[in-house]
């Protein structure tokens, strides 16, 4: 049973892990410490964002994933400090990961007009799946299907493993370039083969390229009547998967919209939407992937929602930080 529970396991590890990548938001600027921990305390605020994603939702067991997140600027150590949670579950509950991290973020200025950060990203990664999902051969009569006991043994299996990531951000007012290693110490995932040192068995390396640029498109001397485009790109490769996001945001006063063409190691694999609202404290984001690879018909798309609150610290008298971007949105 031990080889077929290496197998079951081996295989959930490889399809979340290898064949596809660690779970990933198409909002990623709205959960920016997610994609970059550099970018922890980048806005100057103390910032909380949650995000919800439901993917392949023509699929009655398709992919479930949220991420809550929080950090802030401490202006005395020039430091961002930040937490972010992941819950992601797969399939029929067959395979869920936890993860939980904590980041500190050192912020460099560099001259008046740009500044750099540095982060590093500590915490853990728990995987479970549920035994008692599967359905073995002594439960199955021909006639009636699986309402047979069985002799094997149920219950959960997991694992929680250290790990680590780290990450860097330079940017002013106008651009922002960023890089991040996440798994960095690629940690053995397997149930049962824990002293073993194969490259099967561990959560691979995820290397993240990603920067934009916000051109004003009119001139006004109003900030809130500036129409700004923003193009920008993501790059991802884990293994030998990457995926690339091009595409770019337009936004004034309170609106966002944004569109993205998502290009995979197999395809052009979805067409990405989104609008977004944004109010004196709170930022709300929807966004829809259009697949549009051979997987359409199967899959259909995917949805996700994005809610920001931020509040901006009262800066004391004297006290002048020089403009910067504003952490990417949405």
């Amino acid at each position: 049973m031990k080889k077929v529970f290496f197998f079951l396991s081996l295989c959930c590890v490889g399809l979340s892990s290898v064949f596809a990548q660690d779970p990933q938001l198409s909002q990623y600027y709205a959960s920016p410490i997610f994609t970059n921990p550099a970018m922890a305390g980048a806005s100057r605020k103390i910032r909380l964002s949650l995000n919800a994603r439901s993917q392949y939702t023509a699929l009655a067991n398709n992919y479930k994933t949220a991420v809550v997140g929080v950090d802030a600027y401490l202006g005395k150590i020039n430091s961002g400090l930040g937490l972010v949670s992941m819950y992601d579950v797969a399939g029929d509950g067959f395979l869920t990961t936890n993860s939980v991290s904590g980041i500190y973020s050192y912020n460099m200025e560099l001259n008046r007009e740009w500044a750099f950060n540095a982060a590093i990203q500590g915490g853990m990664i728990q995987r479970t799946y549920d035994f008692s999902k599967f359905v073995f051969q002594d439960e199955i009569d021909p006639a009636r299907g699986a309402v047979l006991p069985t002799a094997e043994a149920r219950g959960l299996e997991s694992i929680t493993v250290p790990n680590f990531s780290t990450g860097f951000l330079l940017y002013n007012s106008k651009m922002f370039f960023g890089a991040a290693i996440h798994n960095l110490l690629e940690p053995n995932m397997s149930y049962y083969y824990r002293d073993k040192d194969d490259e099967a068995l561990k959560l691979p390396r995820r290397y993240t390229l990603h920067g934009g640029i916000n051109i004003g498109l009119n001139k006004t001397r109003y900030e809130e009547d500036r129409i700004i485009l923003s193009p920008n790109l993501l790059f991802m490769q884990q293994r030998e998967f990457y995926q690339m996001n091009l595409g770019f945001y337009v936004k004034q006063k309170s609106l966002t919209l944004g569109t993205w063409i998502r290009q995979t190691s197999n395809s052009t694999d979805a067409a990405i939407f989104l609008i977004g609202l944004r109010f004196p404290s709170v930022k709300v984001g929807y966004s829809y992937d259009a697949i549009i690879s051979k997987a359409k018909q199967a899959t259909v798309g995917s949805h996700e929602v994005s809610l920001v609150f931020e509040i901006k610290p009262k800066v004391k008298s004297g006290v002048r930080y020089n403009k910067r971007l504003a952490c990417p949105e949405l």
